[in-house]
């Protein structure tokens, strides 16, 4: 489960990630309650927070892939690691010094979100670079277990911080802190013992090529089309689970956290059963897509609280089992010149459809209620699912078509 950590330089980044997310999920709380309090309650203004913290990937996504390709990933992350903890820096001093106003808040989120654009998948292409391919799915499991865990941990403890001294300031600065430790371990590193790809050289097109590249690769096409599909209308938790546990079993702010760290807990636990593999398979992945799209519907329709809680475990396992290995799949089926616009396509579908179909559940939740919003969730999951399958073998036989002609 944990042999990818005998990689002394994965140790390094793991350990480094392991602080850093938890402050990341620290800001992300202290961010939301800065600016409600500096908004009074305005939850269109937090919103509009949320939106331009995304926005830069949404727009921007692919050409983090191709920077990605085209420099060196150790140097970049030890770069975009720096100006976020700068950011954070900034926005803790602001917070406490009593000077922050909304507008520097969304200032602070969107240039946040621009470091991102690059920091997200040169971080995701360097795991490769660190463990060679056939420890590369047990790292990529790990690097899911960390970031869930530190889903459970930071906001419980931004929210001690916020509480216990009075205001968000000390939880941004914990998190400017936090990137210490990862670029220590960045600085720290063997470089002997890295894996490099080639970088690309500089050239006109490369953002064409990499979707082209994408496209003529079935076994890459498979795994991207269902994140987006599954993205775009499962993974709306925030949302749903608010929803269910207000409207329909009428619970207050504590049931909705318990609810929160219930599906972080099966997350965690799908992230450490996922790094038992070695690799990942087509039949894992349309698997534990459809177990996902099933379970989200049976918690929609869970009769009580305690059956929603127990449902929401195994749906948080067969998440995380998709998402390890539809990201595994990606890296190890891409060219190593490649990967990084591979994985900067991926991770844009991945997400940038859950701002797209957030509204769209938030509606549906709305008119029919919050049942009709999971349940409506699930089964477009799996239509899309569906869908995807039989887009890649439209893909396949055509492929297979032009091969037997050209063979002719």
């Amino acid at each position: 489960m944990f042999r990818s950590l005998r990689n002394r330089n994965y140790r390094l980044f793991a350990s480094g990630q392991v602080v850093s997310n938890a402050g990341t999920w620290m800001q992300r709380v202290a961010q939301d309650w800065l600016v409600l309090h500096l908004s009074h309650d305005n939850g269109a203004a937090l919103g509009l927070t949320t939106a331009l913290q995304f926005l830069p990937t949404m727009v921007l996504g692919l050409w983090g892939g191709v920077i990605a390709d085209r420099y060196p990933k150790r140097r970049l992350l030890m770069i975009t690691q720096s100006a976020m903890g700068v950011l954070a820096l900034v926005l803790g001093l602001l917070a406490i010094s009593g000077t922050a106003q909304v507008w520097m808040v969304y200032l602070m989120a969107f240039a946040l979100g621009t470091v991102s654009v690059v920091d997200t998948p040169v971080r995701h292409a360097f795991v490769a670079e660190m463990v060679g391919p056939r420890d590369l799915s047990n790292a990529i499991a790990l690097n899911s277990a960390i970031f869930n865990l530190a889903r459970v941990v930071g906001p419980a403890v931004a929210g001690l911080l916020i509480a216990r001294l009075g205001g968000t300031g000390p939880a941004f600065l914990v998190n400017a802190a936090s990137f210490v430790a990862v670029i220590a371990g960045l600085a720290l590193m063997r470089t002997s013992e890295l894996r490099p790809s080639e970088p690309a050289p500089r050239a006109k097109g490369q953002l064409r090529e990499g979707l082209r590249y994408a496209s003529r690769r079935p076994d890459l096409l498979l795994p991207i089309m269902m994140a987006a599909f599954v993205a775009t209308f499962g993974m709306n938790f925030s949302i749903t689970t608010a929803l269910m546990a207000k409207e329909v079993f009428h619970a207050g702010a504590d049931t909705f956290g318990v609810a929160s760290s219930v599906f972080a807990v099966g997350a965690l636990a799908g992230a450490l059963l996922a790094a038992k593999r070695i690799r990942p398979n087509r039949r894992l992945l349309i698997g534990s897509a459809i177990a996902f799209g099933v379970l989200e519907i049976a918690s929609g329709l869970a009769p009580g609280y305690w059956s929603f809680l127990v449902l929401l475990v195994p749906t948080g396992m067969a998440l995380l089992t998709l998402n390890t290995a539809a990201n595994a799949t990606v890296q190890l089926g891409s060219d190593p010149e490649m990967r990084g616009r591979v994985t900067g396509l991926y991770l844009l579908v991945f997400t940038g459809g859950t701002p797209i179909g957030a509204p769209i559940v938030g509606w549906i939740s709305e008119e029919m209620g919050a049942r009709a919003g999971v349940v409506l969730g699930g089964a477009l999951s799996l239509v899309g699912v569906g869908l995807a399958v039989a887009l890649v073998r439209m893909v396949e036989n055509r492929l297979s078509y032009r091969r037997q002609a050209l063979a002719a």
